[in-house]
């Protein structure tokens, strides 16, 4: 069989939580939305249900494949429902909800519900994708109070640049968000993967770790943070041709690289319909056969290609680390102009293998 494959390291990924908990000092819901980054949402959820303060999911389809699973911990809708009439649903699944519109918030003072709602009341403090204004808020607020309707209301925004450090937006959004909630007596959720690891003074009952879960950094520069954090994705694949070329001779499509030199060319089992970036460039690292070396030329659909000339030990069958614990997804998003989320995310028609380290 094609020997691309991805291999979870569940105890990494139990690891990095509890490391997110342990730098908030609060509670916790793992973000395993859009299938767990790729990693598998339902697998990760039962690595980590008996740890987790809870999970946050996009939609009500995600939520429901892991109460299918068996999973019985909060599970939190971070784009709260799209039509009312999920709101029966909610209910009979017992998920928290958030609440980031005025039309949301009318649905569910004019919907009968069996049992009180969770809400997370969402405050637009500056990203303006979603999120009620700050002249919104606190009537919002008061009206869910007053519907009997809802049990506990939790406060939350997100911020739109936690990942520069040195920038001031975030600052200038927790202003916001501090001034709409004056005198409002409820938990509040602020920090996302970078404002964990890089924002400590702002403030969180509840934290929303999603990136680093999965032992990448959300940074571009160091971080104390992230050099504790494991992979917990390892995508391999395998060589399967070599070709001896002379110098001048192009490789892959475009002819995009030319051989400088007498090169030995791996071609390997992984292209862009696995997910991996047909734009990564020329110089991306890789690790084949246990030695740092470099994509060549253009991805293609179904292969890419590999420098084996200072890698003498590699040959036909050698495994070849595209990223993982010794080529981390961030230097190859970097070279590629890319995040890891999106490598994480894109990653399709790779079967998952799950381990415990």
């Amino acid at each position: 069989m094609r020997p691309a494959r991805a291999l979870i390291d569940l105890q990494a990924l139990r690891h990095n939580y509890q490391l997110a908990r342990e730098v908030a000092g609060v509670r916790a819901l793992a973000v395993i939305k859009a299938d767990a980054y790729g990693h598998g949402a339902v697998r990760c959820a039962q690595a980590l249900e008996d740890s987790a303060d809870g999970f946050a999911v996009a939609c009500i389809e995600e939520a429901l494949e892991l109460r299918a699973a068996g999973i019985r911990a909060p599970i939190l809708l971070l784009e709260g429902f799209f039509e009312a009439s999920e709101l029966a649903l909610i209910v009979e699944h017992d998920f928290w909800c958030v609440v980031h519109s005025l039309w949301q918030l009318e649905a569910i003072e004019q919907t009968a519900v069996a049992k009180p709602l969770t809400v997370w009341l969402k405050l637009d403090s500056g990203m303006h994708r979603v999120g009620l204004h700050p002249k919104d808020y606190r009537a919002a607020y008061e009206r869910l109070q007053a519907s009997g309707k809802v049990e506990k209301i939790v406060l939350m925004s997100h911020f739109a640049r936690a990942d520069e450090l040195d920038c001031p937006r975030s600052s200038e959004q927790v202003a916001v968000f501090e001034a709409a909630r004056q005198g409002l007596g409820a938990e509040v959720s602020l920090r996302n993967s970078p404002a964990v690891m890089g924002w400590p003074s702002v403030p969180s009952d509840w934290v929303r770790p999603g990136i680093m879960l999965y032992g990448s950094t959300p940074f571009e520069e160091n971080n104390s943070v992230a050099a504790r954090l494991q992979p917990v994705m390892t995508l391999e694949s395998k060589v399967i041709c070599v070709r001896e070329l002379p110098a001048g001779e192009p490789v892959g499509y475009g002819a995009k690289f030319i051989t400088d030199r007498p090169m030995r060319i791996g071609v390997v089992a992984m292209g862009y319909a696995d997910g991996y970036p047909r734009h990564a460039p020329t110089g991306t690292p890789v690790l084949v056969a246990g030695q740092r070396s470099r994509l060549l030329g253009r991805v293609s659909m179904d292969m890419l290609c590999v420098d084996l000339t200072d890698v003498p030990q590699a040959g036909l069958g050698s495994t070849v680390e595209l990223w993982g614990r010794n080529i981390l997804a961030s230097d190859v998003a970097l070279a590629a102009g890319t995040i890891p989320y999106q490598l994480f995310c894109n990653l399709r028609r790779v079967p998952l293998q799950y381990s415990e380290g």
